[in-house]
């Protein structure tokens, strides 16, 4: 009975030191098209689905091990299928699509949340991640210069890195959130939190840092128009919007009333809208790089 018991217990043990990967299918037409596609899936209701699935995450971290959350989509399910030669229409072949998915697809940790706000973190983290691999796309499609010989992609992502680290210097302590929007064939919008300490550089998420500094690289290397916006947060202090505008491969300051335009206007519809109580539009500060971006053909 105690050589039982302490079986039992290792288990538990060894449990608790395996991550777990569970796959949620988050719109009700991806949903809708597996039902259809596989007789093996037999779920019927989206939303009893969503259930099933937020119970079996709260069981799995009752038993203490750490687990992922990826997003499943279909398309990307049945291009895997073929690719590896598996039968799409089998528990065993979603089980190890989902597998690959914890490396390479769309994830967030499951930390408790309830599935109504897991799911809009989980398609939030895929639109991010989709932006990514379409800017960095387009940098490297551009190739190499015709008259100078250099990797524009590259040239502009480290002209883009060296954008960024000025912006935080300029901005001075304080919590940032900006944001760059750059219009391409499709587009490209990424964000970015940082903490700037009275002392010492900013800190930020490195994968955030990279997704936005390399939306803000094709908008320079593109030379294409587009914008950019940073809020800065202190305490007992109006919060601080200051903006630019993407010129020819550079950021040229907006105007004090160009921000509060631009902040006070809806963006869907060209309604103003009301400003936003404590928050202190101002104009953008120079941050003219020593070397301009200059014209690569």
């Amino acid at each position: 009975m105690a050589h039982t018991r302490q079986t039992t217990a290792m288990r538990r043990a060894l449990r608790r030191e395996v991550p777990s990967t569970v796959a949620v299918i988050a719109d009700e037409q991806d949903f809708t098209a597996m039902r259809h596609r596989y007789r093996s899936f037999t779920f019927d209701d989206h939303d009893t689905y969503l259930r099933q699935i937020e119970k079996l995450l709260e069981t799995l971290a009752t038993q203490g091990g750490h687990t992922t959350v990826a997003l499943f989509d279909p398309e990307d399910y049945a291009d895997y299928c073929t690719e590896t030669g598996l039968d799409p229409d089998t528990p065993a072949s979603r089980s190890r699509f989902t597998a690959e998915l914890a490396a390479t697809g769309p994830s967030v940790p499951y930390t408790g949340q309830p599935i109504d706000r897991l799911v809009p973190l989980l398609i939030h983290r895929a639109v991010r991640q989709a932006t990514w691999e379409y800017a960095t796309m387009l940098l490297t499609d551009l190739g190499e210069c015709a008259d100078c010989g250099q990797d524009i992609g590259r040239a502009a992502f480290d002209q883009a890195s060296h954008t960024l680290t000025r912006l935080l210097e300029e901005a001075g302590p304080g919590t940032h959130h900006l944001v760059v929007s750059v219009p391409t064939d499709e587009q490209l919008l990424a964000t970015l939190h940082a903490e700037r300490p009275p002392t010492g550089p900013a800190r930020l998420d490195s994968t955030e840092g990279a997704e936005f500094v390399t939306v803000l690289a094709a908008g320079i290397a593109l030379e294409s128009r587009g914008g950019l916006v940073l809020r800065t947060i202190t305490p007992a202090a109006p919060d601080r919007v200051h903006g630019w505008r993407l010129d020819r491969g550079r950021l040229v300051p907006l105007t004090a009333a160009e921000v509060f335009n631009a902040y006070c206007t809806d963006a869907d519809t060209g309604e103003p809208l009301p400003p936003e109580p404590g928050v202190d539009h101002r104009a953008g500060f120079d941050i003219t790089p020593d070397d301009p971006w200059p014209t690569h053909h």
